[in-house]
């Protein structure tokens, strides 16, 4: 998963939730100029933002480790 597709998954649930990029703004305290570009996929978040983000929309980052194995 790549910042692109944290952003699309972040304006879906946000359209979802019917939440404006402001309203998001406020609750997550993160700026709408930010959330917009990670909407758009030309952010570079920082994980504590993105955790506010997700937090506010009821979502989570996880991070899996790669054996370098194929199931």
């Amino acid at each position: 998963m790549n910042i692109r597709d944290i952003g699309r998954a972040i304006r879906q649930r946000r359209i979802l939730l019917k939440v404006s990029q402001k309203a998001l703004g406020e609750i997550s305290e993160v700026s709408v100029h930010a959330l917009s570009n990670i909407e758009s996929g030309k952010g570079n978040p920082t994980v504590k933002s993105l955790n506010q983000i997700l937090n506010a929309l009821g979502m989570e980052l996880k991070a899996d480790i790669r054996t370098g194995k194929k199931d």
